[in-house]
């Protein structure tokens, strides 16, 4: 029977509210509103929050973001430069190449991603270290 089932890790909702505040707090911190995203390996969303002030449209950034991370396990700039609008058409924007979208993992176990959009790629991409942090997840390092 073993051999038809898989355990498996996830997120809690406690884990997805850490992530979310400390999102928040980080961005508050630089003075740049952010829209922060949460899914689950599969793309879920979880959990998201747009700050006051962040842009509306980077909601969908976020979630690419996010998406994108958790589908290839991987920074959302791992995706190669010469293959980003391709990808991004082929998707219909569900994947993107833009910084700031993580794997969330825990033992290198992926259980998520999460993304961030409003600020430069850089901001973005500290506000979604700073939400893996808060949880113990695995530090990402960006490509």
């Amino acid at each position: 029977m073993s051999s038809f089932f898989e355990t498996s890790a996830q997120l809690t909702d406690k884990g997805v509210l850490a992530m979310l505040q400390a999102a928040i707090d980080t961005a508050s911190a630089m003075g740049q509103p952010q829209c922060i995203v949460v899914v689950d390996q599969s793309g879920v969303v979880l959990g998201s929050f747009r700050m006051k002030g962040a842009r509306f449209l980077s909601l969908k950034s976020a979630l690419a973001k996010a998406r994108t991370a958790a589908s290839i396990n991987a920074p959302s700039t791992a995706i190669p430069e010469h293959a980003r609008l391709l990808i991004s058409g082929a998707t219909q924007g569900e994947a993107t190449g833009l910084k700031g979208g993580l794997p969330i993992r825990f033992g290198g176990v992926l259980v998520g991603g999460v993304g961030i959009g409003s600020g430069s790629g850089d901001q973005d991409e500290e506000v979604a270290s700073a939400a893996l942090h808060a949880i113990g997840a695995d530090p990402a390092s960006s490509s």
